[in-house]
């Protein structure tokens, strides 16, 4: 059984409010759990105290029991200090695909075309 510290949502329509949890990656995003470990509260200001709510010790106990956190449970966790998160880059993503690079190539062509019979 993997286990995952995530995010499970309450609150109403466009009012999101999640709890943190214990549970098992295989049950749904809102249902069953093992233990409830804080609260997150993302409307609130980003330095207001009652933001997050998270018992770290508990925390610490799941983590070295092998539960995994998600990646938003990950920053909330290395900005409390229990988790060192490395931070994610990739660079190709902001590339652009295939057709645009053909694209600008054809017209980079087409200008440079221009240029020599300009000249």
């Amino acid at each position: 059984m993997s286990l995952k510290i995530r995010l499970a949502r309450g609150g109403a329509k466009k009012r999101p409010f999640y709890r943190v949890v214990v549970a098992d990656s295989r049950s749904p995003r809102d249902g069953r759990y093992i233990e409830k470990l804080g609260t997150f509260d993302p409307l609130k200001a980003k330095d207001a105290a009652d933001r997050v709510i998270l018992d770290l010790e508990k925390a610490k106990e799941w983590i070295a029991k092998g539960a995994q956190p998600t990646d938003r449970v990950a920053r909330l966790l290395d900005a409390a200090g229990v988790v060192k998160r490395e931070a994610r880059n990739n660079p190709e993503k902001a590339q652009p695909k295939k057709k645009a690079q053909e694209r600008a190539a054809a017209a980079a062509e087409a200008a440079a075309a221009a240029a020599d019979a300009a000249a």
